[in-house]
């Protein structure tokens, strides 16, 4: 086997994903835990007297306790190389979940078994399908009292339209949880709450009727466990790695991670079925991890990273052939040649310089202002992958500079925010200094503001506008378009990378325009224009 293969099947990137305060970011950390990444676990919330969850760098997120941003943290467990990232749960920083869903080959989805299947769980079960993404499912927070197992496992299929598989099952629940049993190893692991190691603890039933089983659990959920497992033997069909790995069922494991429990299990499972890095699509055509050429896309930018340096870092997932430090590159919208001196791996907000990377690591590269979102870097060839869109927002607002003394920092921070992905910025062609921006969620605006005293030293405030609807458009008559975007010129504005939008202030307003302009096509998302291009 060549080392370019070697490598390859050593790598395992994927994303954590969630509703809101399901233990997403808890999880994260307990797997950083027991992958020996971490010696200390923090709390998703920080406080006078807790750490800041380690996958939550910004200030923000550490104050309000919720994950704004991916973050993304290598470790090394069971002999693979392992790049997580934990994704933001929150619904108004999406896009940044979507970019990174583009990145990765695997999913795990993290599902409370107090409230179940939640509305941020649906959305992102959909996108990881639409992309044949792996998904395994851990039920988390077994030691309260939640919805019945069984009845968590119909929700999760009509739900998120998945077939189940469960490879572990709880016994008891709540203040009644002792423990699980691992359907495929055959064998019990107890629970005992807060401990990391329990080498003590797990124990082999090759046969439920073992008196064994009574004397670890007690009568009552011994007789529970043999009545549900035989139950699922006879609902659902025995787990089959390749279901899994073309995106059809998922592995559903049960524990807390609050409590550390279970998630060394689902470790361990991780290691031995997740997927290996995947081909990855683009325009041109679909590239493969065993080729030898290097190719690798941006699918995130993060400015400040480090409040000290006041730095910039693109990150780059590879997606084929070996990455080398200091070796020149194609940057493909460009057409320039690229070469860094400084890559960089992750471990949440600490970075350590590397000399290679592989296909299915993301590394840092640091940016001076050269990359955008969607990038992509070859040795040569033009590749454009797909999967990394920007959405049509849902809120605009006016940005007017609060204090133009700091003209300067309010240009370039609004504009590194912009590349950034934070918000979108859109221009009138005809007022170029007019600056509308489109956000999915109120709190992006916060994050905005937020962030531009922060970081930058500057202030902006805002002003309604009239308009709600957006859609990207073009069209194969240029002039066409150029007469649309004239009639139109109140409701036209321009993105970052210089496509048209058409703005409405209704459906019907919009259905109409769309009407009686046949030449023109109407787009939601940014890549639909940008494949044409």
């Amino acid at each position: 086997m060549t080392e370019l293969l070697q490598e390859i099947h050593k790598r395992l990137t994927f994303a954590i994903i969630s509703h809101p305060d399901a233990g997403k970011t808890t999880i994260t950390e307990k797997l950083l835990l027991f992958g020996g990444a971490i010696h200390i676990a923090g709390a998703v919330k920080s406080g006078k007297n807790r750490r800041a969850a380690v996958s939550d760098f910004m200030a923000m997120e550490k104050e309000r306790g919720i994950s704004i941003s991916s973050s993304v943290m290598g470790f090394e467990y069971g002999g693979r190389a392992i790049n997580l990232l934990d994704t933001p749960g929150h619904a108004d920083f999406s896009e940044d979940t979507y970019r990174g869903l583009s990145a990765v080959d695997s999913a795990l989805i993290v599902i409370d078994s107090v409230k179940g299947v939640e509305d941020r769980t649906r959305k992102l079960c959909v996108v990881c399908r639409m992309r044949h993404t792996p998904i395994a499912t851990f039920m988390n927070k077994l030691d309260r009292e939640g919805k019945n197992p069984m009845e968590l496992m119909d929700e999760v299929e009509r739900e998120l339209a998945l077939e189940v598989r469960p490879v572990t099952w709880p016994i008891g629940q709540g203040k009644g949880f002792k423990g699980v049993y691992n359907i495929l190893e055959r064998r019990l692991i107890l629970f005992t709450p807060g401990e990391v190691h329990r080498p003590g603890d797990f124990v082999a039933i090759n046969d439920l009727a073992d008196p064994l089983l009574d004397e670890k659990v007690g009568s009552s959920l011994a007789n529970r466990l043999r009545e549900d497992v035989g139950i699922l033997s006879e609902v659902y069909p025995p787990f089959e790695k390749d279901d899994y790995l073309a995106g059809l069922v998922t592995p559903v494991f049960f524990g807390s991670a609050l409590n550390n429990f279970g998630v060394g299990e689902l470790l361990e499972s991780l290691v031995s079925m997740a997927p290996y890095p995947t081909p990855k699509e683009a325009d041109e055509r679909t590239v493969t991890p065993e080729e030898e050429r290097f190719s690798g896309f941006i699918f995130k930018i993060h400015a400040n990273m480090n409040p000290r340096h006041r730095d910039r870092v693109a990150f780059m997932r590879i997606c084929s052939g070996k990455f080398e430090r200091n070796k020149t590159y194609y940057h493909v919208r460009s057409g320039k040649p690229f070469r860094t001196a400084n890559p960089t791996a992750f471990m949440s907000q600490d970075r350590e310089i590397i000399d290679e990377a592989w296909p299915g690591d993301i590394i840092g590269l640091h940016d001076t202002g050269t990359f955008k979102i969607g990038d992509t870097v070859t040795e040569g060839e033009a590749l454009s992958f797909k999967g990394i869109p920007s959405f049509a927002p849902q809120i605009f607002r006016v940005i007017v500079n609060g204090d133009p003394s700091k003209e300067k920092q309010y240009h370039k921070g609004l504009n590194q925010l912009a590349e950034e992905g934070v918000v979108q910025i859109f221009s009138k062609p005809h007022n170029p200094n007019m600056r509308v921006l489109g956000v999915v969620g109120q709190l992006q605006l916060e994050v905005l503001q937020y962030r531009m005293d922060n970081e930058y030293g500057a202030t902006c405030n805002y002003r309604p506008v009239d308009f709600e609807i957006a859609h990207w458009i073009d069209s194969d008559d240029k002039k066409a378009l150029e007469q649309f975007v004239d009639d139109n010129e109140r409701r036209i504005l321009m993105d970052i990378r210089g496509n048209y939008i058409f703005m409405s202030d209704s459906q019907w307003t919009f259905e109409r325009s769309k009407a009686s302009n046949l030449a023109i096509r109407f787009y939601t998302t940014s890549e639909m224009v940008e494949s044409r291009a």
